[in-house]
């Protein structure tokens, strides 16, 4: 996909394949409202629910805005994601996967032995 498109149009290819993989519920940012989320939701059955930011000034914790930023942090503190040294992208792509399952695996085995 080329990188002169903006997120929204991008977005509708992505919404596709999450409905592929039985994904039916989605957080966005205030950049993806309007006919995003009525096409979603008709064509899909996909929910994506925007999440507003408050017209405060300074800093506000905003609902489930955090879950990405966490879950990028805890694939990064594997040394071999931490930096793009990979020869191809698939390679890349299955040290992403192997350490988000060593995550998962260790939290679970934690969630199991109190």
């Amino acid at each position: 996909m080329p990188l002169n498109i903006r997120d929204t149009a991008g977005a509708n290819p992505l919404l596709h394949t999450a409905a592929q993989h039985g994904i039916r519920y989605i957080w966005a940012d205030h950049a993806y409202r309007g006919d995003l989320i009525t096409w979603a939701k008709h064509t899909l059955n996909l929910t994506v629910q925007v999440v507003a930011r408050p017209r405060v000034k300074g800093f506000h914790l905003l609902a489930r805005r955090w879950v990405g930023e966490r879950s990028f942090a805890w694939i990064s503190r594997r040394r071999r994601c931490a930096r793009d040294s990979e020869r191809l992208p698939e390679h890349h792509e299955t040290m992403v996967y192997l350490a988000a399952a060593l995550h998962m695996s260790r939290r679970a085995a934690r969630l199991h032995t109190t």
